[in-house]
């Protein structure tokens, strides 16, 4: 053989090492998940429906005996295609109606929000954990954000929780203790 076909066959075996190499790691440990919900207490659950299509599936946990304090964890699992903006424009739009914020802030974390939110497919969950100081996002149980804001967390959990959602049906429902 000559130098150079020596040198390509090495240069291939370097590059497939290190195109496998990521690959080897994952199949020995898997993805990274977490759970979100560890050490909280299922709530209720319900369907969220836009002009009577089904968008998502909604569950609540929560840490005590009110459902309304952190910390609390909503899990949405959508069953549609939804872009990551589009999630974060209905959030912005749905705390504004809720008159719980001003523009300035709710532009800042629409911006937030776009950068943390990814693109979802019909069977994909996005977990929001609400703590009194910060609200945390899982996406398929993966960390994908957390915004440190404990008026952002509190805005942001009343779209499903406030009395005056839009969604009072869906409220109603999370809202009552499993098994009753």
């Amino acid at each position: 053989m000559s130098s150079i076909s020596n040198s390509l066959i090495t240069r291939r075996r370097l590059l497939l090492a290190l195109a496998a190499s990521p690959l080897a790691s994952f199949a020995m440990t898997g993805p990274a998940t977490e759970t979100p919900t560890a050490g909280l207490r299922r709530w209720g659950s319900g369907e969220f429906r836009r002009f009577g299509f089904l968008v998502y599936e909604a569950a609540l946990w929560a840490g005590g005996d009110d459902p309304l304090r952190p910390p609390l964890a909503l899990k949405l699992t959508y069953k549609r295609n939804i872009s990551g903006r589009d999630i974060a424009e209905a959030s912005v739009k749905e705390i504004r109606n809720l008159g719980v914020a001003d523009e300035a802030r709710l532009k800042g974390w629409g911006e937030r929000m776009v950068v943390i939110f990814p693109d979802v497919r019909p069977g994909d969950h996005i977990v929001g954990v609400q703590m009194p100081d910060a609200a945390h996002f899982y996406f398929n149980d993966r960390s994908i954000g957390s915004i440190d804001d404990p008026d952002f967390a509190r805005a942001f959990f009343a779209i499903w929780l406030d009395s005056r959602t839009s969604a009072p049906d869906l409220r109603a429902a999370l809202l009552k203790r499993q098994g009753s």
